[in-house]
């Protein structure tokens, strides 16, 4: 079994995808009007699909805005530079840079449905070898 993606449901796709593409800097690929993927050079993927989607899973299974659980995090080269250019138009950010125990700095925000997320760079030595950087 292979994880692949993690899936959004976004109540104005595009607002959603915007974010994301803009915060990442990578292009969605869109398949459809109410489906578009972005993905990233190690294979990650996040899904974005609109409301309208739901009913094809299951109606009423999932709702956009509705996670207090779950939190999307990128690995990034310098979170302090990345917090420079989003500083400028993220407008839910959850809380500034840090440096957290576990040795990532770490910058929280909100995407516009409200899912947290979470953009890192890792600062000490225990963390930069465990991803590799």
């Amino acid at each position: 079994m292979n994880f692949v993606s993690t899936r959004l449901i976004a109540a104005d796709i595009n607002a959603s995808v915007a974010f994301y593409e803009k915060a990442t800097g990578t292009p969605a690929i869109w398949s459809t009007p109410d489906f578009a993927e972005l993905k990233t050079p190690v294979g990650a993927t996040l899904a974005i699909g609109s409301v309208r989607t739901v009913p094809l899973f299951a109606p009423g299974s999932a709702d956009p805005a509705a996670n207090r659980s779950a939190i999307l995090e990128f690995l990034v080269d310098d979170v302090d530079a990345l917090w420079k250019e989003l500083a400028t138009w993220v407008t839910d950010v959850v809380a500034e840079p840090q440096t957290l125990p576990w040795g990532n700095r770490s910058l929280l925000v909100r995407d516009p449905d409200g899912n947290l997320v979470n953009f890192f760079t890792p600062v000490t030595p225990e963390a930069r070898e465990k991803f590799g950087v």
